[in-house]
This record gives C-alpha cells, sequence and structure tokens, in this order.
C-alpha cells in the first residue's frame, strides 16, 4: 500500500472543543479504484478532490454505498476501533444487494489501520468525542448504460466528531411516505436510502418537529426506524424494538444496546410495534422512554411524538436515572477503554494491525 504523506497538516486550524460534525476532515483519505474484474493496490494520499466522469454511473444509475464508523481513545493515547468487522461485512451485504465487488478484508482492515494511524492526532480525547470513518464504494464507469458498472472507486475519509445530536428530539409519526419496502434495499447503507428521506423529513421539520417516525410502506401500522437510526421504545418494564430485517437498517448500536441492555437485566424484545399500541401505552402512562441509536448519534432520547396533529409527550425523567443514560455510558465506557469489555468488540490500532 502505497503512503503520500501531506506536506502540512491542518490539525492546527482545529478547535477540538467546538466541533461540527463533517466541517473539516483528516489530513489523509485512502483511495483504491476496481477494475478489471479486481481491486488494486490502494493508495494513502492526501485528502483531496477526485476527478471523475460527468457519465460515471454513481450519478445516473445510483451505485454508491458507505458505512459510519468510529476511532477512540482512551486517557494513555491508545486508539480503539468498535466492532470494525461488523461495518467490514455490512458494507459487503451493501454491496452484494447492489450488484456491486466485494471489498477485500485485508484492504478494508489494512487500509483503517494504516490510515488511522497516521491520523491519530485528528482523533480527540475528550470523552464522548471520536473521529468519525466513513468508508464508501461509488461506480465510476462512463458509460450511460442501466446496467451495473465494471468500474468501481473505493474511499475511505475522516472527520472528528462530537454527538451528532445534543438535545432531546421531537418526532413525527410518518403516515404518507416511506424509507424502505419489503423486497427492497432498506437494510443497506445505499445513499438512495438516505436521499429519499429528505423531502418528508423537511416537512415534518417545517411542522415543528426534528425527524421521523417511519413506519411499514403497505399500511403504515408499525414503526420501523426514526431518521437515520434505530429508536427503542422503553414501555412498562420492557426495552421494544423492530427486528433488522430487509427493511430495516442491522445497526451495530442497536446490536450492541440489546446486549447491554440484555447484560443489565432488561427485558428486550425485537418485535413489530404498532402505532395503535404505542398510543394505548401513552394514553395509560406506560411509556417511560424513546430513544434513537446509530455510530453517529450514540444514543438520544426524545421528548415529544406527534400523530396525527396530537402530540404524545415523554416523562421528564432526570437525565441520570434514564435507561438511555446508562446505556449510553455503558457504550461509551466500553469504547473509550473506560472499563474492560466482556463482549471482546474494542479493537486496539497499533504498530502491527488490530488487536
Amino acid at each position: 500500500m502505497r503512503i503520500e504523506k501531506i506536506s502540512k497538516s491542518r490539525i492546527n486550524k482545529i478547535d477540538f472543543n467546538d466541533i461540527s460534525f463533517g466541517n473539516h476532515y483528516s489530513d489523509h483519505m485512502l483511495y483504491c479504484k476496481f477494475k478489471n474484474g479486481k481491486w488494486e493496490n490502494p493508495i494513502i494520499k492526501p485528502f483531496g478532490k477526485i476527478t471523475v466522469s460527468p457519465i460515471s454511473l454513481v450519478f445516473h444509475y445510483g451505485q454508491a454505498i458507505f458505512e459510519g464508523m468510529k476511532a477512540y481513545k482512551d486517557k494513555l493515547e491508545n486508539v480503539f476501533l468498535f466492532r470494525p468487522m461488523e461495518n467490514f461485512n455490512r458494507m459487503n451485504s451493501s454491496a452484494k444487494r447492489l450488484k456491486m465487488p466485494l471489498i477485500s478484508k485485508s484492504i478494508f482492515r489494512d487500509g483503517l489501520k494504516k490510515l488511522i494511524n497516521l491520523d491519530k492526532k485528528w482523533i480527540p480525547n475528550n470523552y464522548g468525542q471520536s473521529l468519525y470513518i466513513r468508508p464508501f464504494i461509488i461506480a465510476s464507469d462512463g458509460k450511460l448504460s442501466a446496467n451495473p458498472s465494471k468500474k468501481y472507486i473505493f474511499m475511505i475519509i475522516c472527520t472528528p466528531a462530537k454527538n451528532y445530536y445534543s438535545t432531546p428530539l421531537k418526532v413525527k409519526i410518518e403516515q404518507k411516505y416511506s424509507r424502505s419496502a419489503e423486497g427492497g434495499i432498506g437494510f443497506t447503507k445505499a445513499a438512495g436510502n438516505y436521499a429519499s428521506s429528505f423531502y418528508p423529513t423537511n416537512i415534518a421539520q417545517k411542522e415543528g418537529y426534528d425527524q421521523i417516525l417511519w413506519t411499514d410502506s403497505s399500511t403504515h401500522s408499525f414503526i420501523e426506524e426514526s431518521g437515520t437510526m434505530n429508536v427503542f421504545f422503553y414501555i412498562k418494564d420492557c426495552l421494544i424494538t423492530a427486528p433488522a430485517n430487509e427493511k430495516i437498517l442491522s445497526g451495530i448500536t442497536r446490536k450492541s444496546i440489546i446486549t447491554l441492555a440484555k447484560e443489565k437485566g432488561l427485558k428486550v424484545k425485537e418485535c413489530n410495534l404498532s402505532v395503535s399500541e404505542l398510543l394505548y401505552s401513552f394514553r395509560k402512562n406506560l411509556v417511560k422512554e424513546v430513544f434513537g441509536c446509530g455510530t453517529a448519534v450514540v444514543v438520544n432520547h426524545f421528548k415529544q411524538i406527534g400523530y396525527k396533529g396530537k402530540n404524545y409527550f415523554l416523562p421528564k425523567i432526570s437525565y441520570d436515572k434514564r435507561i438511555s443514560f446508562f446505556l449510553k455510558k455503558r457504550l461509551l465506557d466500553i469504547q473509550h477503554n473506560v472499563v474492560d469489555d466482556p463482549f471482546g468488540w474494542r479493537k486496539k490500532i497499533n504498530g502491527n494491525g488490530l488487536t
């Protein structure tokens, strides 16, 4: 793997105490081409623009997938990734569904290690902050034909990050638009899944909400996700989340939250929660917490849910008394090497690779 180092770092221009998510990028990026049926040797080079043809198929037929993951530091400046092979497996699952070439484990794993080692100064060492890592693949073949591309570009870029959301959210239960459907690509990290959510989300924001609670495309009767997050409902004494299937992204944070909740002794159900069941639970004062989770957001609780012009409010519970607070702290403690990791999720980056 060839490495071309930047002549002068831009890191001194960053105030790590005031980071805006996605506005600053680390000094280097990984770049790798696929052609003639195979991936070429990747290059790590200074972050910057790339050249693609205006007839590249990504612009016309939407072959584009991505992942979201993070690197963390502990107090001793050790660097860790969190469940990176889960991201690798999910990226290849997305690639398979969109008829794109699978990325090799060596390119993904070794490229990550070398890139993060090179730009490790960009990882904030404050608790709760991280380096957000964005691997992605786009179709780059220049031929206007509605067929899978024969050429692709795989890249990894990084941005220092604080929590994506910082305040409790107001969400609206969607009754017209859908994020995904049976037999579709809802389980993938395809760029088009996010593009199609922008318009209905904008409508909800104009109505005073922050995000959408997506419902099933057939009847709009069952709750699936919220915005770009998986969503959990703590009702009575049970934590409920929609099952991961072909319509719902199998979130890595979601998987981790389920494991941590069970570790704490909480009852967890992966089942379809209907809108009518949720509203009934609100009327009976059984809904204790609702929160979303994801790589960027980590965990963020909701304060209000709207449905057909009526708003339902979550109980006002002291932040440190919330189940969501405990789960978020437990997760961050593991990610930042504050506590032991009994699950083997935390992978240390060293000169020899991942441990």
